[in-house]
């Protein structure tokens, strides 16, 4: 058995029972060094536990495949939700072990930010850059939300500094695709710690200097009115 699971956004509290269970029942825990951390109560002190980075990954993929392919129950865990910005690594794993892999889905950074930053998920775009290739065509595409008048929630590129697309990277290319400096603009750091949030523009953003840990949220000019019923008219007095 091999099973991928989302692990929550940092916080072990956020890991959900399932997920727990999982974890507490495997011969093998693997995944990256921080994700791993996260879930370290829940593994028992018999598990094989396979830590990982970005240079090494592959190779470490292929020891925890040739375990599955052995009999063992592996766990590779992800941070938040695997189908929220961990799609490739996903893919690495199914490379490894030459099939599709059965996913537990987990809670990502953008659904806790929706609940801070009160925002429904119906008018909100989510796009992530962290990920591997090539960014352009998702840089087109909020670009194109924002136009459209949706919210954006936006994880960044915190790689190195050739390919680092972090929130005052991500003001600037806006701002030169002519997109209004003024949208209201929140840059949020350790979520689930709530250690630290930004406020402001757009045009604020471009000095900003935050943590890999950081998510945006960029707001349209013109939040969707609600479309529920209208109140009850008041009952005249005579």
């Amino acid at each position: 058995m091999i099973i991928c699971i989302g692990a929550g956004p940092g916080d072990h509290s956020y890991l959900t029972l399932r997920g727990a269970e999982l974890i507490r029942n495997a011969d093998v825990v693997a995944g990256f060094n921080a994700v791993v951390d996260v879930v370290r109560e829940s593994i028992p002190a018999t598990a094989e536990v396979v830590l990982m980075g970005y240079r090494d990954q592959v190779a470490q993929l292929d020891k925890v495949a040739a375990m599955h392919h052995a009999g063992k129950r592996c766990v590779v865990v992800f941070m938040g939700d695997i189908h929220f910005s961990g799609f490739q690594y996903l893919e690495r794993v199914e490379r490894a072990c030459g099939h599709r892999v059965e996913t537990l889905p987990g809670i990502s950074s953008a659904q806790i930010l929706a609940s801070k930053a009160r925002v429904c998920f119906d008018e909100t775009t989510f796009i992530t850059f962290h990920r591997r290739g090539d960014l352009e065509p998702f840089k087109r595409h909020l670009v194109n939300v924002l136009k459209d008048g949706r919210n954006a929630i936006v994880i960044p590129c915190p790689w190195d500094a050739a390919r680092s697309f972090m929130p005052r990277h991500i003001a600037t290319y806006l701002l030169q695709q002519g997109v209004d400096p003024s949208h209201p603009t929140e840059v949020w750091e350790n979520l689930t710690r709530g250690d630290a949030e930004w406020h402001g523009v757009l045009s604020q953003c471009t000095e900003l200097e935050v943590s890999d840990m950081s998510i945006m949220l960029i707001r349209t000019h013109s939040p969707m009115a609600s479309q529920i019923e209208p109140p009850p008219a008041p009952e005249s007095t005579p």
